[in-house]
């Protein structure tokens, strides 16, 4: 693997690190330096993508190592974008654990060449790629916001200043938190398919062919549509929309992962969606 990447995974994983001494010590200065180093580790592995794409000829997604590299980085982006405007620091032990496994899973797998690599050299594919990505990191984060949800939950319900009780945001915080997540996360996956359906229709001469990959796409899709109708016209809030965030996600991996591996279809491991 390229320095730019090693050195990325190596910031990843000090940030990582800070993150979990921000949460036991509560020291402001350690979520700075987290916060800092999520961000020079981003930027490492944004040039190391862009350097990867250039060479390759097409967008990095041509193996499921590069594949789970975009990961890493979609979540990253995702991740600082609702730091930035929601200023949920401690969501940082949830986001840099999963990142930096990511990448770590990434640099184990091996490297084979996609039979076709013309099929990636289209804006439809680049778009229909990216906003998948996004939308995906925004669902895994949904999750996480879930995951702090309940455990702040628990600690409130105990009556107690627990462990969490003290270093968690508010409840509303987090519910606000999350669905901004997935209202996030339902767009850009939302653009990625009709996106992908174009693109299809191009390279295969048909919008939908039932491809397991299509179809669970099309079940995730709908998960994250009810979700959102439930909240919107039940008023499905707090502990339900957490819960319902953490199965979202799992039913999101499924895509990503199950079908690519128990599944045979044209997509290949490549593309989440």
């Amino acid at each position: 693997m390229e320095p730019l990447f090693i050195i990325a995974v190596i910031a990843y994983l000090i940030s990582c690190a800070c993150y979990f001494g921000y949460l036991f010590f509560q020291k402001p200065v350690l979520q700075r330096i987290a916060l800092g180093l999520m961000l020079t580790a981003f930027a490492l592995h944004t040039a190391f993508l862009i350097a990867s794409g250039i060479r390759a000829g097409n967008f990095p997604v041509n193996n499921l190592r590069e594949t789970l590299s975009v990961t890493a980085w979609a979540i990253a982006a995702v991740y600082l974008g609702f730091t930035y405007v929601y200023k949920l620091k401690i969501l940082g032990i949830y986001a840099a654990p999963l990142i930096t496994l990511t990448l770590v899973a990434a640099y184990k797998m091996p490297a084979p060449v996609f039979e076709d690599p013309k099929l990636f050299k289209s804006w439809w594919l680049a778009t229909h790629i990216v906003t998948i990505f996004l939308g995906n990191a925004a669902f895994a984060l949904a999750c996480g916001v879930g995951i702090l949800y309940l455990l702040q939950e628990k600690a409130i319900k105990q009556k107690r200043r627990g462990f969490f009780f003290s270093r968690l945001p508010s409840l509303d915080l987090l519910d606000t938190t999350g669905y901004a997540c997935i209202v996030v996360g339902f767009s850009m996956v939302t653009i990625g398919l009709i996106t992908g359906v174009v693109y299809a229709k191009v390279i295969w001469g048909r919008f939908w062919s039932w491809d397991p990959k299509e179809v669970w796409s099309a079940i995730t899709w709908l998960f994250y549509a009810a979700l959102l109708h439930e909240r919107l016209a039940v008023g499905w809030r707090g502990r339900r929309a957490a819960i319902m965030a953490i199965i979202g996600f799992g039913v999101m991996l499924f895509t990503f992962f199950g079908v690519n591996f128990l599944l045979q279809g044209h997509h290949g491991t490549f593309t989440a969606m």
